[in-house]
C-alpha cells in the first residue's frame, strides 16, 4: 500500500515537474520574442541613423534626419509592437482570414470580398500623388525590414507560432486596405436600408413606418418599388462583423474667451471597439520637416489624430447616408446581366479562390453592377432570385485620405488644414480644430452624395437611369464653423446641420444625450481648464434618464409594480441620474431601457433580421417621445399600450438581474454588471488564452449615452467606448494628454501590454512631450547596414 502510494506520488511529481518545465519553456519562448527597445539594430532600408525613444508609457518618439527615414522607422517600430494585429487587419479586410484561422472565417472572408475593400484600395492607390506613394513605399520598407529581422532572429510574435504561419511582405495597398476597413467600420448604413426593405415586405406599412423614424414621403415610386419587388434579406453572415451601433465619438474645441489660460482647448475621444491591443497606436514623429504627435491605426503611416507644434485636431463620426442599395433585376437566362433602361447590361465578375487552413480552397465570385457589388449573396442564400441588392458606396471609389493626413500633419493654420481636408473623403468625419493663433473651427468633411431621386432611406430601382448619384455636396458648402460667437464647438454624432441646410446628410443621427451634456457643461463656464476637459470626458451624467425616467415611473405609478417595488421606485426618483458604478439605480435604468426594443419587436421580427437591425435605441427613444408629446405608436398600442410595454420590459429585466445578482436589488451595483473588458482576438479560442491575453475585468460607471462612453453587451461586458482620450492645451503644445487603453504594446510580456486599463477606468492621463524630455526612457538606435 505504501509502495503504491509512493509510486503515485512519484508519478504525480514527474507530471508536475514536466508541466512546470513546459510552462517555463513557453514562458521563455514568449519572452524571447519581446521587441528590442534598447541598444542598436540594423535596418537595411535606412539612409542614416534614427533614434527611437520609448517613454514611460511605451510611446515611441522617432527622431529621423529625413522624412524618408522617418516613415521607414515608423513602419519598423509599429511592426515591433503590433505586427500580428497589422497582419490580421489586412487579412480580414482583404478576405484572407480563413487561410490562417480555418473554415470558421470563411463567411467573413466572403463578406469582405463582396464588400470589395481591397479592390477599392488598389484603385485608390493609382490616384495617389507620387509623393504619397513614396511615403507608402518607405513605410512598407520599414515593416518588411522588421519582418525579415524577426524571421531571421526568431523574433516573430508568439501568435504567429500559435497559428502556424509567417507573415507575408507588407505592401502599400495593405496600408490603404486597412484605411478602407475603417471607412467600413464608420460609414455604414446599408443594413438599415435592407431592414427597411424587409419591413415594407413583411410588416403592415404603419408598423414599418415607425421603424424609419423619419418616413420617406417624397417618392411614391421608391416606396412601390420596395413593396412590389422583393429582395430576400437575412443575416446569412456573422453579424459580429457589422459596425457597432454606437460607433460614435465626442469632440469639442473651446475658444480662449472661455478658458482660464486665454488660449483654446481641444478634446477628442473616438468611440470604437475596446480590444487587446488597442485599435490605435500612439506615436511621436520628428524630422526636419515635421514634429507631430498623436495616434494612427497600426499598419498606416503618419498621424491621423493629434497635434503638432502649431495646431491640434480631433474627429467624430458624421454617420451620413453614403451607402445606397439598388434593387437589381437579373436576366433569367444569364445571372451576370442586369436590366438597365430597357437593355440587359453585363456585370463585372471577380473570381476568387479563398484559401482555407487544412482544407481545399473554396471558389467564390463577386458580381459587380454599374452601381457596385451585389451583396445579396451574403444576406440570403437563394438560387435564381428575381431581384438582388447591389451597393454603391463612397469608399469604393478612389479616395486619397492618406494624402490628406500627411498634409494635416504639417499644417500650421486653419487655411492649410482645411485645404488638406479636401482630400479626406471616406469615412465622413466631424473635424474640430484649434491653432496657437487662437482660431477654433469645425467642418463636417467627406463625400456626401447628391441623389437624382430619394434621400437614401430606402433601396431604389437599379434598372433605371432616373436613380443614382449626380455628384457630391460641393466642398465649400459642407457644414463649417470658424470662431463661433458661442466660444465653442462640440459634436457627439448628433445632428450637426440646421433645418434650412440645403443638402441631405442623413436622417439617422446618433442619440443627442452626450452632446447635450457636453454643451451644458461648456456653456456654463468661462474659465475652463485642461482638468475640466478631462473631467468632462469622464462625465457620467445620463441625460436619457433625465429625459425619460420620470415619465416611465409616472406611467407605472398606479401599477402593482410601483407597490411591489415601492422602495426601488422611491430610490429611482431620488437618483441623481449619474451612472455611478457603486449604485443600483444605473443598473436598473440602463438594463430596463435596453429591454424595451427586445420585448417590443421580438414577436414580429425574426432573430436574424433583428440581429442586423441598427438603431433600435433611436427607434424606442422616438416612440417614448411620441407618448411624451401626447401621440401614440402602432407597435406599442398593439403590444397593449405604453404601460404594458414598460411593465413587460421591467419584469423581464428584473428577472434576469435577480438571477444574476441576487433577489435583493439593494445589493446590486452597476459596476458588478457593467465591466470593462479589452478582449484579445485569440482569447475566444480557449479559457487558458483568455486568462493570459485578457486583462481582469474592471467595474466601471458610465454607459452608452454618457460622455464617458461605455457601451455594453448582453453579458454586461463593456466592449465599446473611448478608444483614445486626448486633451490639448493650445497655450503649450509642447505636450498633450492621452489615454490609450489597454496599452501601447501588443506583446503579452511587455510592461505596456495592459498598463493603461486602470488609467482608462479612472481617467488617469499621461502627458506626452514632443520636446525630447521624458521622465523615463528606453533608447534604440536603428542603423543603416552600410
Amino acid at each position: 500500500m505504501k509502495q503504491g502510494r509512493k509510486i503515485t506520488l512519484w508519478v504525480l511529481g514527474i507530471i508536475v515537474t514536466l508541466a512546470l518545465i513546459a510552462v517555463l519553456i513557453v514562458n521563455w519562448f514568449i519572452g524571447s520574442t519581446k521587441p528590442v527597445i534598447e541598444g542598436e539594430l540594423a535596418m537595411p532600408s535606412l539612409e542614416e541613423e534614427v533614434l527611437v525613444t520609448r517613454d514611460e508609457e511605451g510611446v515611441p518618439h522617432i527622431d529621423a534626419k529625413s522624412d524618408a527615414d522617418l516613415y521607414r522607422a515608423q513602419g519598423f517600430v509599429q511592426a515591433q509592437d503590433r505586427l500580428f494585429q497589422m497582419d490580421l487587419a489586412r487579412r480580414q479586410a482583404s478576405g484572407r482570414l480563413a487561410e490562417v484561422v480555418g473554415e470558421a472565417a470563411l463567411s467573413t472572408d466572403q463578406f469582405f470580398l463582396t464588400f470589395s475593400l481591397r479592390d477599392a484600395a488598389k484603385k485608390s492607390y493609382e490616384g495617389y500623388s507620387e509623393e504619397a506613394k513614396q511615403v507608402l513605399a518607405w513605410y512598407a520598407e520599414g515593416v518588411n525590414d522588421f519582418i525579415r529581422f524577426a524571421k531571421e532572429d526568431s523574433q516573430l510574435s508568439y501568435e504567429f507560432t500559435l497559428l502556424g504561419y509567417e507573415p507575408e511582405e507588407w505592401t502599400p495597398v495593405d496600408s490603404l486596405t486597412i484605411g478602407k476597413y475603417m471607412a467600413y467600420d464608420l460609414g455604414g448604413n446599408w443594413s438599415t436600408l435592407a431592414i427597411r426593405h424587409w419591413a415594407l415586405q413583411n410588416l403592415a406599412e404603419s408598423k414599418a413606418q415607425e421603424l424609419f423614424i423619419t418616413y420617406p414621403d417624397v417618392s411614391q415610386a421608391i416606396l412601390e418599388a420596395n413593396k412590389q419587388t422583393p429582395v430576400q434579406v437575412g443575416a446569412n453572415f456573422p453579424t459580429d462583423i457589422l459596425p457597432h451601433p454606437f460607433n460614435g465619438s465626442n469632440n469639442w474645441v473651446v475658444a480662449g474667451s472661455k478658458t482660464a489660460s486665454g488660449e483654446p482647448l481641444l478634446a477628442d475621444d473616438p468611440h470604437l471597439g475596446l480590444s487587446t491591443p488597442s485599435i490605435w497606436y500612439q506615436m511621436h514623429l520628428m524630422s526636419p520637416e515635421q514634429n507631430v504627435s498623436g495616434v494612427i491605426f497600426a499598419g498606416v503611416p503618419g498621424i491621423i489624430l493629434g497635434h503638432n507644434e502649431e495646431v491640434a485636431w480631433g474627429v467624430t463620426n458624421v454617420g451620413p447616408d453614403v451607402q445606397d442599395l439598388y434593387i437589381e433585376k437579373p436576366n433569367p437566362e444569364n445571372p451576370y446581366e442586369f436590366s438597365y433602361d430597357g437593355e440587359w447590361e453585363e456585370a463585372e465578375v471577380r473570381h476568387y479562390e479563398i484559401g482555407v487552413k487544412d482544407q481545399d480552397s473554396v471558389s467564390y465570385e463577386v458580381v459587380v453592377t454599374r452601381h457596385g457589388p451585389v451583396i445579396s449573396d451574403v444576406l440570403y442564400d437563394e438560387s435564381n432570385p428575381e431581384a438582388v441588392f447591389s451597393m454603391q458606396w463612397t469608399a469604393l471609389e478612389p479616395t486619397q485620405e492618406l494624402q490628406a493626413i500627411l498634409e494635416m500633419n504639417k499644417s500650421s493654420n486653419w487655411e492649410e488644414f482645411e485645404s488638406a481636408l479636401e482630400q479626406f473623403h471616406a469615412p465622413a468625419q466631424n473635424f474640430v480644430f484649434a491653432a496657437k493663433d487662437g482660431t477654433i473651427a469645425y467642418k463636417a468633411n467627406g463625400r456626401f452624395p447628391l441623389r437624382k431621386q430619394g434621400d437614401g432611406q430606402l433601396p431604389v430601382p437599379g434598372d433605371s437611369s432616373d436613380y443614382g448619384w449626380d455628384g457630391y455636396v460641393p466642398y465649400d458648402e459642407l457644414p463649417r464653423t470658424v470662431n463661433p460667437d458661442e466660444g465653442f464647438v462640440a459634436t457627439a454624432n448628433n445632428q450637426v446641420i440646421e433645418e434650412e441646410y440645403p443638402y441631405h446628410i442623413t436622417d439617422f443621427w446618433g442619440q443627442s444625450y452626450r452632446y447635450e451634456r457636453i454643451a451644458e457643461v461648456l456653456e456654463a463656464q468661462d474659465d475652463l481648464t485642461v482638468g475640466d476637459m478631462m473631467a468632462l470626458q469622464m462625465d457620467q451624467h445620463n441625460l436619457q434618464a433625465r429625459r425619460f425616467l420620470p415619465q416611465m415611473l409616472d406611467a407605472l405609478e398606479g401599477s402593482h409594480l410601483a407597490t411591489d417595488y415601492a422602495e426601488l421606485w422611491q430610490s429611482l426618483r431620488a437618483w441623481d441620474q449619474i451612472d455611478n458604478k457603486e449604485m443600483a439605480q444605473p443598473l436598473v435604468f440602463n438594463k430596463w431601457i435596453r429591454k424595451l426594443p427586445d420585448v417590443l419587436f421580438k414577436d414580429d421580427i425574426p432573430e436574424d433580421i433583428y440581429a442586423m437591425m441598427p438603431g433600435k435605441a433611436n427607434i424606442t427613444d422616438q416612440l417614448q417621445q411620441n407618448y411624451a408629446d401626447g401621440e401614440t405608436s402602432v407597435w406599442v398600442e398593439e403590444f397593449g399600450g405604453y404601460e404594458a410595454w414598460l411593465e413587460a420590459a421591467f419584469k423581464e429585466m428584473m428577472g434576469e438581474m435577480s438571477e444574476k445578482h441576487g433577489a435583493d436589488w439593494q445589493d446590486w451595483k452597476w459596476g458588478e454588471e457593467h465591466q470593462l473588458t479589452f478582449k484579445h482576438p485569440l482569447s475566444a479560442a480557449s479559457p487558458i488564452l483568455a486568462k493570459l491575453l485578457n486583462p481582469t475585468p474592471v467595474p466601471i460607471g458610465g454607459s452608452a449615452v454618457t460622455p464617458q462612453a461605455a457601451a455594453f453587451n448582453d453579458a454586461g461586458e463593456v466592449t465599446h467606448g473611448a478608444s483614445w482620450r486626448f486633451v490639448a492645451d493650445l497655450s503649450d503644445l509642447t505636450s498633450a494628454y492621452h489615454i490609450v487603453g489597454p496599452g501601447q504594446s501588443g506583446h503579452l510580456k511587455s510592461k505596456w501590454f495592459h498598463s493603461q486599463v486602470q488609467d482608462w477606468a479612472e481617467g488617469n492621463y499621461h502627458n506626452t512631450s514632443i520636446t525630447g524630455n521624458y521622465e523615463e526612457s528606453f533608447e534604440l538606435i536603428l542603423a543603416p547596414v552600410n
